[in-house]
């Protein structure tokens, strides 16, 4: 803690399905309206830190051959990266309620 942005991103992104990598930028870039596109590179290393942490796996379940590409991995959200995501928005709503009570965010503290 604090998880670097992209991480923090990317269990939001595999929260609900397990998604491919391409699926995890579109995901990331839709769900911030096109603020944060990640890039390939930084993609990967993030996943490839991920998973040595635990917060992700790579799963073998697949959605319908039609569907896929059989190169693709894919990845889901462990238990424990669910735990560090959910400590990961508490932090931060509280550094939004320290900040609306110092004057810097809109809102009430």
């Amino acid at each position: 803690m604090p998880l670097p942005e992209a991480t923090f991103h990317i269990l939001m992104a595999v929260a609900e399905d397990d998604r491919h990598g391409y699926a995890i930028i579109q995901e990331v870039a839709t769900r911030t309206d096109g603020m944060l596109k990640l890039s390939p590179g930084t993609l990967y290393r993030s996943i490839q830190r991920m998973l040595e942490q635990g917060l992700i796996q790579e799963t073998a379940e697949r959605p319908a051959p039609e569907l896929d590409d059989e190169r693709r991995r894919y990845y889901r959200i462990t238990s424990f990266g669910r735990a560090v995501a959910k400590a990961e928005a508490r932090r931060l709503a509280q550094l939004v309620k320290l900040a609306r009570a110092s004057g810097f965010a809109p809102g009430r503290a």
